[in-house]
């Protein structure tokens, strides 16, 4: 069984005991947390679709550690202008690993949602600080690690195979001598 569901405002395929990066969650490392938003689920072919979610699913985590992405450099630069910049960028993110996909207690949060939403609409509107605004619009998942791991598997491969070749060159040129010799 796998879900669709939607964490910090990115969507996400899921299945149980799968681990996950996301951006940063609040709660601490070993802390539970469960998410109701989930869009579509499919269970052995039967797929449910939501409306814009299911209501009565919800899926359960728990945060294993709170870390860094990889770095990711911004180079800028104008030509015959002599004007060159050089920027790096850590994100900070949450490995989850997902504990369970399925009915839950997703009802009793959709009745929270529907309290808070009267009590919002009876309280004045604030804006939202601009702070909080612009760290939720700079969140993005990592996507380099896979890319890297790929990357170091793809040269340790090349190596073995240069290694194989050159043992064999070594096994050949000996051969070669040995007949010259006799």
């Amino acid at each position: 069984m796998y879900a669709i569901v939607e964490i910090a405002g990115h969507q996400y395929k899921v299945r149980k005991d799968q681990k996950l990066y996301v951006n940063r969650l609040e709660g601490k490392e070993g802390s539970k947390v469960s998410f109701d938003k989930v869009l579509l689920t499919d269970n052995d072919g039967k797929v449910e679709v939501g409306a814009p979610v299911i209501s009565g699913i919800k899926v359960d985590a728990k945060i294993v550690e709170h870390l860094k992405a990889d770095k990711v450099m911004v180079f800028k630069k104008k030509r015959r202008k002599g004007y060159q910049k050089l920027n790096g960028h850590r994100q900070y993110i949450t490995l989850l690993e997902i504990t369970g996909v399925g009915k839950g207690a997703a009802k009793k949060s959709a009745a929270k949602k529907a309290e808070d939403k009267a009590a919002k609409e009876e309280a004045p509107k604030k804006a939202a600080p601009k702070k909080a605004v612009k760290a939720e619009t700079k969140k993005a998942a990592p996507k380099t690690a896979k890319k890297k791991t790929a990357a170091k598997k793809e040269t340790a491969a090349k190596k073995e195979t240069a290694a194989k070749k050159e043992t064999a060159a070594k096994k050949e040129t000996a051969a070669k001598k040995e007949d010259k010799k006799s």
